[in-house]
């Protein structure tokens, strides 16, 4: 990871500690997500995951496996006709 050295005023270093502070969070880790958040908005670069958002996924992902049923005995097979059906 590169590193940089940012300026702030005075009130956006103040209110940036304290939001890291309410959210649990490094001050840099709201800066990548602040750049992020710019990056995608113009257009310039898709969304890059951290390693724990990326960890957080598959935990969440895993969670859900296996929770739901289907009556259908094709889905996995079919599951593009299903999904057009759904939109049309």
């Amino acid at each position: 990871m590169a590193q940089m050295q940012i300026q702030l005023s005075e009130a956006q270093l103040r209110a940036l500690k304290s939001l890291a502070a309410a959210q649990n969070k490094s001050t840099a880790e709201l800066v990548h997500q602040a750049v992020d958040v710019l990056l995608r908005s113009t257009g310039s670069v898709e969304r890059v995951f951290s390693k724990t958002e990326k960890e957080e996924q598959k935990r969440r992902a895993i969670a859900v496996a296996g929770r739901f049923s289907s009556s259908v005995s094709d889905l996995a097979t079919g599951h593009d006709h299903y999904l057009a059906q759904a939109f049309s």
